[in-house]
């Protein structure tokens, strides 16, 4: 041993070995149902000292923040909320594949309270990113129809991943086949129909 200090590099790799233990150790604990989540649990749980906790994630949100992220990580790059009506269609593929790498996580986030619970903390996110990328594909539309169109698209983005593997066997790249036709027929529609309302009979 020469008694240098470590490269700095060798310092970031350890923290940020040690911030995603933390993380998936939070993560794992909503998986588990563990009633007490904060963050004096998750330091005994994830055998780190408290204060380590507190140095990443200084609140609650933070660390719920934190977590949500952590999940799209390990699921894959292209897990994340679309700029567009363009790139919501291109990312189907990666983020149901994705989602079959991570099946008990999502799994969990979908029916824990624990997990919906962290979804629902990106809640004003999500919607505003949503509304944002969509915003021209529903533009034409009557305004009390826009949120629908919108609420719509984005459900068929991620939600459906659940149900069709429980309930018909399929796996990643089958659902995602599934939705890009159905995005595609609703955005199709979209053009077709301008400002025609959804109350309208379609011609």
């Amino acid at each position: 041993m020469t008694g240098e200090p470590a490269p700095r590099n060798s310092r970031e790799t350890k923290k940020e070995e040690a911030r995603a233990r933390i993380l998936d150790t939070f993560i794992g604990m909503m998986g588990d149902g563990d009633a007490v989540l904060n963050h004096d649990a998750l330091a005994e749980k994830a055998g780190v000292a408290r204060r380590t906790v507190y140095r990443y994630f200084p609140d609650h949100e933070a660390l719920m923040d934190a977590a949500l992220m952590r999940v799209r990580k390990l699921a894959g790059p292209q897990v994340s909320y679309p700029k567009s009506a363009e790139e919501l269609l291109a990312t189907l593929k990666p983020i149901y594949c994705g989602f079959d790498t991570i099946a008990p996580i999502a799994i969990m986030l979908r029916t824990t309270p624990q997990g919906r619970a962290l979804r629902l903390a990106q809640k004003e996110l999500r919607v505003k990113s949503y509304t944002r990328a969509l915003a021209k594909a529903v533009k034409a539309l009557p305004k009390h129809d826009r949120k629908i169109a919108t609420a719509m698209l984005q459900v068929l983005h991620t939600t459906p991943w659940l149900e069709m593997r429980d309930q018909w066997d399929l796996d990643g790249a089958q659902i995602a086949r599934a939705t890009t036709w159905a995005v595609s027929t609703l955005l199709k529609n979209l053009k077709e129909r301008g400002s025609q309302g959804f109350d309208q009979n379609d011609t």
